[in-house]
């Protein structure tokens, strides 16, 4: 999750809000890729779950990364909750179980993430060693339990953790079990919006397969490929899912915010306060009527975060989000910006993309949706596999990135980073049936050995 937004410009009506959302139009020559990815912290000794205070804790291990790095402390309160690069750069936060975040900065090529990445998880894993921590990089805790997970001192975690048992079944594992990685990309007009939403809302079920990696819970296979993906599906269906209407006719910006302004909300922020306004309505708070705050009126910040708690399998903010996939190792994570990237950034691909969605019907999407979790890259769609549909899309990635032509110091393109992908595509498997193998294999029925075999 992004840092909260300060920006007290007050909103007047529902104009404003759409205006905000039409601001992230850019010309194509400004296109950026944005990867986050959360991995989860453990202790060498026992490969238990960090703690966010103690010596050899969080709060430890983000003052050690602001003492590296010279970036700005995000404080809440006396406590540390991330860090920031002043200068444009990343932020690093906190997932609500101690999931170390990077958010990373707005780059040009999957090159530069890549360069990113790796210097990252280098100033991580020195900064880390000294305090016998270690990361991991997958769906799901693969043996910790709800029980087991510590709490970080943030307002709006405290806020949804209080709510999320009303509203579905698996909302705390969602916040405190689980880890994404994410790739934010751009939009040149709100009709390349449209249809970037459409074919990646469509596509979102290809690249959870493709991604599948979390095959265990509390030490034992869960009978998913992807559980990650599985909880999302009863989580707090209000703010998550699919969204049908994105494919209906009148989709736009306008559309979105009316969609946004019917999702409850979580909280407003006030100053450093967190104001607890969880299933109120922001349409309340835009008329100065929400219960929390009676006589308070909106502002830009409060609609920035309001947005960033809607989570449907693709998140429009001023720029379109990839939430689909499943954290993994290192070349997953850039294979999922080489993935979109190539799709989306390229026209021919994407128009190949749409070809290949836009005969599906919402209740057709939703199952294929549903299917993916347990059975990745065996569910289907119209007689189609999504070994097939995978098959499709990562030579559209491919031709797209070929057709970008950015070439790295050894004068490679993109399309490396794709090869992980088309390597297990053409052994027909996924992450998570890899680690189930070794799990009834050389593991002999314990997940211990993923803490040293798949760490950063």
């Amino acid at each position: 999750m992004a840092r909260d937004q300060v920006d007290l410009t007050p909103i007047e009506g529902r104009d404003d809000l759409v205006n905000w959302i039409a601001q992230g139009v850019k010309p194509k020559s400004q296109f950026r890729i944005g990867t986050e990815h959360e991995k989860f912290a453990f202790t060498l000794e026992g490969h238990r779950p960090v703690p966010y205070e103690g010596n050899r804790g969080i709060r430890a291990l983000l003052e050690g990364m602001q003492h590296l790095l010279g970036w700005q402390p995000i404080m809440e309160g006396p406590h540390i909750i991330g860090l920031f690069d002043v200068t444009g750069g990343g932020a690093i936060s906190l997932e609500p179980g101690g999931q170390f975040e990077l958010s990373g900065a707005q780059v040009e090529t999957v090159h530069q993430t890549t360069s990113e990445l790796m210097a990252h998880l280098a100033q991580v894993r020195e900064v880390a060693a000294p305090l016998r921590i270690g990361f991991l990089g997958i769906g799901m805790t693969p043996s910790w339990s709800r029980a087991d997970m510590p709490k970080m001192p943030k307002g709006r975690y405290k806020i949804m953790t209080a709510y999320m048992p009303k509203v579905g079944t698996y909302g705390l594992d969602m916040m405190y079990r689980t880890c994404t990685v994410q790739t934010n990309l751009d939009f040149s007009s709100e009709a390349d919006m449209v249809k970037k939403l459409r074919v990646s809302l469509a596509l979102q079920p290809v690249a959870t397969a493709l991604f599948a990696n979390s095959p265990f819970t509390e030490g034992k296979p869960n009978g998913f490929l992807s559980f990650r993906s599985e909880i999302w599906r009863d989580t707090d269906n209000a703010r998550a899912g699919m969204l049908p209407w994105a494919f209906e006719p009148g989709m736009g910006f306008e559309r979105w915010v009316d969609y946004a302004l019917g999702v409850p909300m979580y909280f407003v922020k006030r100053g450093d306060a967190y104001v607890d306004a969880a299933g109120q309505s922001f349409r309340d708070l835009l008329a100065g009527k929400l219960p929390a705050l009676p006589g308070e009126r909106a502002m830009i910040s409060d609609w920035a975060n309001h947005i960033s708690s809607i989570f449907p399998e693709v998140r429009l903010k001023r720029y379109l989000e990839m939430r689909g996939a499943d954290s993994g190792p290192l070349p997953n994570l850039l294979a999922l910006s080489a993935f979109w990237a190539g799709i989306l950034y390229d026209d021919v691909s994407l128009d190949a993309a749409w070809d290949l969605v836009k005969g599906w019907t919402a209740d057709e999407r939703q199952k294929l949706r549903d299917d993916v979790p347990k059975q990745a890259l065996a569910a289907k769609i119209r007689s189609r596999t999504v070994f097939e549909l995978a098959t499709d899309t990562l030579k559209l990635a491919r031709a797209g990135l070929t057709r970008r032509k950015h070439l790295d110091i050894g004068g490679r393109d993109e399309t490396r980073y794709l090869e992980v992908l088309e390597d297990r595509l053409a052994r027909g498997t996924t992450a998570a049936q890899e680690l189930l193998e070794k799990y009834h294999g050389p593991w002999g029925g314990s997940v211990d050995p993923i803490y040293a075999e798949d760490a950063y």
